[in-house]
């Protein structure tokens, strides 16, 4: 994997939306954060467009994201936020300029698009994190934030968490990989399809039926994405509805079942995804973890590779 150059202070970080439009008042506080980390941000030029629930049109959000990858000078894309729209820009994307000077992405839940693209088809490492509405208001997470700043600037990164009775005892190593469950479900069957074989897969989501948890699991294992990992982890499952007939399991033991008999270490209760802290991961990196009878630990290995900047 190809790990982008860590962030210095006079850099330029630029502020994109790629799907749901934000209003500048949620941007302030990002920007000033950034600036308060030595960086220049830059916002997209249609940041604060808006079209229906999109922050502008296609053709405007993909002229922003384009234009971000070609910049050599920028060397972060902060996203604004998720909801949905990433996909519909995917197949008009060139990342020719982007692949002669990788630069970091962060951002999650829609975001994930970009995240199996990049490390599935660019093999280029990127980051799972908090996004620009997340830096202050009504949806900060400080120290979701924090981590982020600690992995973009190459600081030493190591998690670690409570037990869960879910959890399958047992360690791995490997590349992890993963996002929000919904957004790799709708990219099965693309040249996008994120590749797990013998990978660590982290999954999060947010807002979803039981039952549906259960037909995008279903579908990872009919089509063999769940049995040649190294391990799984699984982050935050918030805000989960059920039908009136209820569907007789949580999501946690829906992800648990489909697991069974695998032999490789599980761990649940990750704080990552669409919870508080949203701690950042860096997907398409090898790490290593324990998951024991007195808690879980993650950590980062040094890349393997890391490309300057020009």
């Amino acid at each position: 994997m190809i790990s982008p150059e860590y962030l210095q202070p006079g850099m330029k970080a630029g502020v994109m939306a790629p799907a749901r439009k934000v209003a500048p008042e949620e941007m302030y506080a990002c920007m000033e954060t950034l600036q308060h980390w030595g960086l220049e941000p830059v916002a997209g030029s249609h940041l604060y467009a808006g079209h229906g629930q999109f922050a502008g049109t296609d053709r405007e959000r993909l002229a922003d994201l384009q234009d971000m990858l070609d910049n050599p000078d920028i060397r972060l894309i902060l996203f604004a936020r998720g909801g949905y729209g990433t996909t519909r820009l995917l197949r008009y994307l060139d990342f020719s300029s982007f692949m002669r000077s990788p630069k970091w992405l962060a951002g999650f839940s829609d975001i994930t698009a970009l995240h199996s693209h990049l490390q599935t088809n660019l093999h280029v490492e990127s980051i799972h994190a908090s996004m620009a509405l997340h830096f202050g208001g009504k949806h900060a997470d400080p120290e979701g934030v924090e981590s982020l700043r600690k992995v973009l600037f190459g600081e030493p990164v190591e998690y670690r968490w409570e037990p869960h009775p879910l959890n399958r005892i047992g360690t791995c190593r490997g590349i992890l990989c993963g996002g929000n469950l919904s957004v790799l479900y709708s990219l099965r069957g693309t040249s996008y399809d994120l590749l797990t074989g013998h990978r660590i897969l982290f999954l999060e989501d947010v807002d979803e039926y039981l039952y549906h948890i259960d037909r995008m699991m279903n579908n990872l294992w009919l089509g063999n994405r769940l049995d040649s990992l190294k391990g799984l982890i699984a982050g935050g499952f918030d805000r989960m509805h059920d039908n009136e007939t209820p569907f007789g399991k949580n999501a946690e033991n829906i992800v648990a079942g489909y697991t069974e008999g695998s032999g490789y270490p599980v761990s649940f209760g990750f704080p990552a995804g669409h919870c508080r802290p949203n701690l950042a991961l860096i997907l398409g990196r090898t790490v290593e973890m324990e998951v024991a009878q007195t808690g879980c630990r993650l950590r980062f290995m040094p890349p393997h590779r890391e490309v300057s900047h020009g």
